[in-house]
C-alpha cells in the first residue's frame, strides 16, 4: 500500500469542531445554555429588571443633587452622565456579541481576565451593600419616623398603630430584613424578580405622578419660588460640598450589571 505524502495527508484531516470566531445566531436561536451554565432571562423579566435598575431610588436623589448644584449645572451634569451611561452600555453590548459570554462578569473576564472579573464582582457586592444600607435608612424613616433636633417625625406605622415595641425602628428593620430582603436575595436567577421589579416600576410612576401633582398645586397657589439657577458658594466648604453630588448622580444612572440580563 502506498502511503500518501505528508503534504496530501494534512488535507484529509477532519475540520476542527470549534470555530475560531463565534457564529452568528438566528433570532430564534441561543447559545447552549447547558454548556454555559446560564439559562437566560425572559423578555419581560429583562425589561422590568433593567427598568427598575434605571428608574430606582435615583429619582429621589437627583432632585437633591440639582438643588445643591443649581438648575443649570444640575441639568448639564445629568445630561453628561446620561451620555456616559449610554455610551458605556452600548460598548458592553457591542463587545459582548463577539464572545459567548452571556453575563456581565463574563464580558469583564474576556476583557481583563480572571483577576479583573473578581475585582468587578467585588465592586458589585460593595455597591449592592451600600445601596441596601441606603434603602434600609429610607425604609426606617418612612415606617418608624425620625428624630431631628429633639423633634420626632412620626412614620407611617406609628401613625396607623401608635407607638409600640414592634413599631420601633429596630423592630421594623429586623422584620423587613428577614421577611422581605432575605427572600428576595435567595432567588437563584435574577429573572425571578420580574414581578417585584414590575411593582417597583409602577410605584416609581406613582411617585412621579404624585410629585408632579403636588408641584402643580403649589404653583397654582403661588407657594413655589424661582429655583436657583447656579450653586450658592459662600465659602470653601460650600464649594467642596458640590462634589458630594457626583456619587448621587452617578449611582442614579448605574444599570450596567443588569444590561446583560
Amino acid at each position: 500500500m502506498t502511503v500518501p505524502p505528508l503534504s496530501d495527508r494534512k488535507y484529509r484531516r477532519s475540520p476542527p469542531r470549534s470555530p475560531l470566531l463565534p457564529q452568528k445566531l438566528d433570532d430564534d436561536q441561543s447559545y447552549d445554555a447547558h454548556g454555559s451554565g446560564f439559562d437566560g432571562a425572559s423578555t419581560s423579566g429583562a425589561v422590568f429588571n433593567l427598568s427598575t435598575t434605571i428608574v430606582g431610588a435615583g429619582i429621589m436623589g437627583l432632585p437633591a443633587a440639582v438643588n445643591q448644584l443649581g438648575l443649570i449645572p444640575g441639568l448639564l451634569t445629568i445630561m453628561f452622565v446620561s451620555m456616559l451611561t449610554e455610551s458605556s452600555i452600548d460598548m458592553i453590548l457591542r463587545f459582548s456579541r463577539a464572545s459567548k459570554s452571556k453575563t456581565y462578569s463574563g464580558v469583564a473576564t474576556d476583557a481583563f481576565g480572571g483577576a479583573g472579573s473578581n475585582i468587578l464582582q467585588a465592586c458589585i457586592v460593595i455597591n449592592n451593600l451600600g445601596m441596601l444600607v441606603v434603602y434600609m435608612i429610607i425604609i426606617g424613616d418612612v415606617l418608624s419616623g425620625t428624630s431631628v433636633d429633639g423633634f420626632h417625625h412620626g412614620g407611617v406605622i406609628e401613625e396607623w398603630f401608635g407607638q409600640h415595641w414592634w413599631t420601633t425602628r429596630s423592630a421594623l428593620l429586623l422584620f423587613t430584613t428577614f421577611f422581605v430582603f432575605a427572600p428576595l436575595i435567595s432567588f437563584k436567577r435574577v429573572d425571578s424578580l420580574r414581578y417585584t421589579s414590575a411593582l417597583s416600576v409602577a410605584l416609581a410612576v406613582v411617585f412621579v405622578a404624585i410629585t408632579a401633582g403636588v408641584v402643580i398645586v403649589k404653583l397654582m397657589e403661588g407657594k413655589i419660588g424661582m429655583p436657583r439657577l447656579m450653586p450658592k458658594l459662600v465659602n470653601q466648604a460650600s464649594f467642596w460640598k458640590l462634589f458630594t453630588t457626583v456619587p448621587v448622580v452617578v449611582t442614579a444612572f448605574i444599570c450596567h450589571h443588569n444590561s446583560k440580563s
